[in-house]
């Protein structure tokens, strides 16, 4: 939180300085012409200001909100280049015009004491409002950046009470501060945190599909720089730098950063201007006597009107649910009541009014693509359905229990853009990477049975030492064949079965397999103590390899697998919970990546035409991990995990965590669908 409020502060605090110095040379100019009755016509405009810059973050939040993930990423990006021009010109500015504020202000009071009310309102309400929207810009800009509001906020919240109260302390002149020096150091800042926030728009466009190279890196660093460290979240908050920029990023970055910092720096080199002179105020002229109206009657309408046009924009912007669609579904009817919607979110009320359950699909009919669904409407219930509507062919699927699929007529959508939907999959889909799997799984049993065998022997020739290298041989096979875990039945438990959970926990006679031989391995135990347990292993892999073509294995498990290996794995690999004295989670964990690695294969020809960008991401994820997995061992040593140091520990975490976030969308892409 704390690394994100910086920028905000620095932005609260120069924004808010300049404001406050405005109202303070205002009002100082007021005091000093006599004319303390037209003090509140500057305070309606600095509401006024206020207002309106509050109203632009409302509409900015709110707005964007309601739109597809690609029009955000787009939006914000487009938003945060506008607000780095904004930056860099204020920070240009108020270098330039720093000494010579007060002067041009006092003259510019002077003119509107002679025009009217009006005018003042307007002089305060312009001098306040721009750097009230260039706040609020700023500050939707970090805050998205950040993923998090209440840092920003917070540190522009403080950033403003501060410059509040130095602007008092030179209003009552209690306080001295050489303003240009003070607007030279921070804008210097300021331009290299608007550097980051350049980049960060910059690949918010690239995401949106504005700019190309999104893929293009020219810094990747996630395999060695941990995202979660301290130091890490500190400069991205701060600085807006992550482990991975794109080529784009880096140059805009390292162009602007050169550029624009040479010519302020130049620039504060040069003989600033000489301050323009004071001129005496005027008297001001006698004004007719007006009617009088409540005090209160200007301040709430300049309070309440942008806050209406703000609602006013917000409503229109935002897309219109369609909650009041509601559709029924039943055995023989499916979809009645639905009509074209209109393009934008929806929201569906899908009411079964059959006798079965029912799966409930909205669909493109012509490839049964999915863009939204129910799995067990039971009858009588309604639910409602979520889905992004576009320009295209909709209808709705319904599919029974036990009952055959039935599917409604077409609706047409106009406009809109577009969304994707997912393409389902079906058994026979998911048959030829099911083969391959099985393939890969045999051949695997094969070469574990080979392998069991052989640690047999070396426990019963005494070869104690041999033994356990070849234990971490076999173990790695057994542990690469993950994807079939839960078509093993019995026989995992039985060869890879933990003490946990057991009443005498090591000690018990039903402790075997694997980690019943790592125990005794490591913890003392001679050739005579294991031979049993060694023996019993090489059974129970001969009759896991005989058993295993014959068993069920759904082909649903593979697209379901491809998270669960590693999701096994950060639980109790990367926290050394199954270590029986072996010290060789880490081995574990590679052998688990490695069958990921295989099951990704076999599985890549259906994500490759579902989700193209996905297998890119991901493999870019598994090198990261393999990496560091790599670092962690020579030869055939591997650091245990209670051994690896704090920052090390950290970095593998983080970086099997962010390839399951990447692995998360697959049994969703994937999962087969009645549907289909």
């Amino acid at each position: 939180m704390w690394d994100d409020a910086f920028p905000s502060f620095l932005i609260g605090l120069r924004e808010g300085l300049e404001a406050g110095l405005i109202v303070s040379i205002l009002v100082a100019t007021l005091v000093r012409a006599e004319a303390r009755s037209r003090l509140p016509q500057v305070w309606t405009g600095v509401l006024a200001a206020i207002a309106v810059a509050m109203s632009f973050g409302a509409v900015l939040t709110f707005t964007a909100a309601s739109m597809p993930q690609t029009a955000q990423e787009a939006f914000g990006g487009i938003l945060s280049v506008i607000a780095v021009a904004f930056v860099t010109a204020m920070v240009f500015w108020m270098r330039r015009s720093a000494r010579s504020l007060s002067g041009e202000l006092k003259e510019k009071v002077t003119g509107a004491l002679a025009m009217g009310s009006g005018v003042l309102v307007l002089t305060s309400f312009l001098a306040v409002g721009r750097e009230g929207l260039e706040t609020a810009l700023f500050l939707w800009t970090t805050a998205r950046a950040a993923g998090e509001s209440a840092g920003p906020l917070t540190g522009a919240g403080i950033g403003l009470v501060l410059a509040a109260v130095l602007c008092w302390g030179l209003y009552r002149r209690v306080l001295k501060i050489n303003l240009t020096k003070f607007f030279t150091a921070t804008g210097a800042v300021l331009i290299v945190i608007a550097a980051g926030v350049l980049g960060y728009g910059l690949r918010d466009l690239q995401e949106g599909g504005v700019l190309p190279g999104k893929t293009a890196y020219a810094v990747d660093l996630a395999s060695s720089v941990d995202a979660g460290s301290w130091y890490s979240t500190l400069i991205q908050g701060v600085f807006n730098l992550t482990p991975t920029m794109t080529w784009l990023q880096v140059v805009a970055y390292v162009a602007y950063l050169a550029v624009v910092m040479t010519l302020f720096v130049r620039g504060v080199r040069t003989t600033a201007p000489k301050p323009a002179k004071e001129r005496p105020a005027a008297e001001p002229k006698a004004e007719r006597p007006e009617r009088r109206r409540p005090a209160w009657v200007v301040p709430a309408a300049v309070v309440a009107v942008p806050a209406v046009i703000a609602g006013l924009v917000v409503a229109l912007a935002r897309p219109k649910p369609a909650g009041d669609q509601t559709v029924a579904v039943s055995e023989t009817e499916c979809g009645k009541g639905f009509t074209a919607p209109k393009p934008g979110r929806q929201t569906f009320q899908m009411q079964n009014t059959g006798s079965k359950t029912s799966e409930v699909y909205l669909v493109d009919p012509s490839t049964s693509a999915v863009y939204g669904e129910i799995e067990g409407l039971a009858p009588g219930t309604t639910r409602d359905l979520v889905a992004t509507v576009a320009g295209g062919t909709y209808a709705w699927r319904c599919v029974p229990t036990d009952g055959k699929a039935v599917t409604s007529k077409s609706v047409t959508v106009t406009g809109g853009g577009a969304t994707k939907p997912v393409v389902p999959v079906s058994e026979q889909d998911l048959a030829a990477p099911l083969k391959a799997y099985k393939a890969y799984v045999g051949q695997g049993l094969t070469t574990l049975v080979g392998q069991a065998r052989t640690l047999a022997d070396d426990i019963q020739g005494n070869h104690l030492d041999k033994a356990r290298t070849d234990w971490l041989t076999a173990h790695r096979t057994y542990s690469s064949l993950g994807a079939a875990y839960g078509t093993f039945e019995d026989f995992d438990k039985k060869i890879n079965g933990r003490a946990d959970g057991l009443p005498d926990g090591v000690q018990d006679k039903d402790f075997a397999g694997f980690h019943r031989i790592e125990y005794g391995l490591w913890h003392g135990q001679s050739a005579k103590d294991l031979t049993g347990p060694a023996q019993q292993l090489v059974t129970d892999a001969t009759g896991l390899q005989k058993a295993f073509p014959s068993q069920d294995f759904d082909p649903g498990d593979l697209p379901l697998r491809a998270h669960e290996i590693l999701e096994n794995t950060l639980q109790f690999e990367l926290t050394g919970d199954t270590d029986e004295g072996s010290g060789t989670n880490l081995a574990t964990a590679d052998a688990n990546l490695a069958g990921t690695r295989e099951l990704l294969t076999v599985l890549k020809p259906l994500l490759t035409t579902r989700a193209p960008q996905l297998l890119p991401t991901v493999d870019a994820d598994i090198a990261r991990v393999q990496k560091l997995l790599d670092a962690a061992h020579g030869g055939d040593h591997w650091t245990g995990v209670d051994k690896l140091a704090p920052t090390d520990r950290q970095q593998l975490n983080g970086a099997t965590g962010q390839l399951l976030e990447d692995l998360a969308p697959i049994p969703d892409l994937l999962e087969i669908r009645k549907s289909a």
